[in-house]
């Protein structure tokens, strides 16, 4: 990987030091038009055809973009269907360029996880459920591409199966915010908004205990920008002849990942605690296609 010029170092801790900023100006970004919360309906421009990177749902009244698992999944579910390479070939795009940097920076539903987790209380490390972060994997191609595509009614249309069943930005963004607004909304809530809205709170709970419950176990736009983060151009480097295997990077990673030893894991979501606490400087932001996760490991070990 080259270096992000010859402050690296510096430029990568001031990233790291200002992610909250960044994560509040991407969602208020992905959700601009704040006046329609008043007026009980979304926005329905142009930008609408543009999907946003991070989980924000098309129906929240101030979303200014599409979701992308929202968008890829009404193409999926179409009578018409056919391959979407514009919503395929966006999350390519984002994955091969940021990887998950966008579920550390990018997506508003990760920034309010993060959030949550500050309230005091006991925490829990997730440390011993690695095995149910595969569990969005199966989200992914269950909910996300096989069932809008096999699942079908009369007519040849699927359900946005994650979108309607599952996802709860949907029903923190959409429904909650339309509903206030607007009595006839209020009066069609049923069986299924009761559903998702326990959803909501089962993981709003789980995320004070937990360190983004959703991010690593459920949400499967996290998934597909896992599945690109040995490739991606942005990602986090080490410096083999700095780093002293003091392990303070491993302690203070949220999402159980050694960056030493693995730095392209599916699980980093380059949010830079990592790089801020590291002693010696030998971790910072750098650009090229992945470095080799194999060769770091058997450096480490010598």
């Amino acid at each position: 990987m080259w270096e992000l010029g010859k402050n690296k170092n510096n430029l990568s801790r001031i990233t790291g030091r200002m992610r909250g900023w960044i994560q509040v100006g991407a969602t208020l970004l992905s959700n601009i038009h704040l006046s329609n919360f008043f007026k009980g309906g979304i926005y329905q421009g142009g930008g609408k055809a543009v999907c946003v990177p991070g989980l924000n749902c098309y129906s929240c009244p101030a979303a200014s973009g599409a979701c992308p698992i929202g968008a890829f999944q009404a193409v999926a579910g179409s009578s018409k269907f056919g391959f979407s390479y514009y919503i395929t070939g966006f999350l390519i795009l984002v994955g091969v360029l940021l990887g998950r940097f966008v579920c550390g920076f990018l997506c508003p539903f990760g920034w309010l996880q993060d959030l949550l987790h500050k309230i005091p209380g006991r925490k829990i490390s997730t440390g011993r459920l690695k095995p149910l972060t595969y569990v969005k994997y199966a989200v992914l191609i269950g909910t996300v591409i096989l069932l809008p595509a096999l699942m079908t009614n009369d007519v040849g249309m699927g359900d946005p199966y994650f979108c309607k069943y599952i996802c709860p930005q949907g029903v923190l963004e959409g429904a909650l915010p339309l509903a206030a607004a607007n009595a006839g909304i209020r009066s069609a809530l049923g069986t299924l908004f009761t559903r998702k809205l326990i959803i909501l709170m089962a993981v709003g709970i789980l995320s004070v205990v937990f360190y983004r419950p959703f991010c690593k176990w459920v949400c499967p736009l996290g998934a597909f920008y896992g599945l690109m983060n040995k490739v991606a151009l942005l990602g986090v480097e080490v410096d083999r002849g700095k780093c002293v295997s003091c392990g303070r990077c491993a302690k203070v990673c949220k999402m159980d990942v050694d960056i030493t030893r693995t730095p392209n894991h599916g699980e980093c979501i380059r949010c830079g605690k990592c790089v801020t606490v590291c002693p010696v400087d030998a971790l910072g932001y750098g650009c090229g296609f992945g470095s080799d996760g194999k060769e770091m490991k058997k450096e480490t070990e010598k």
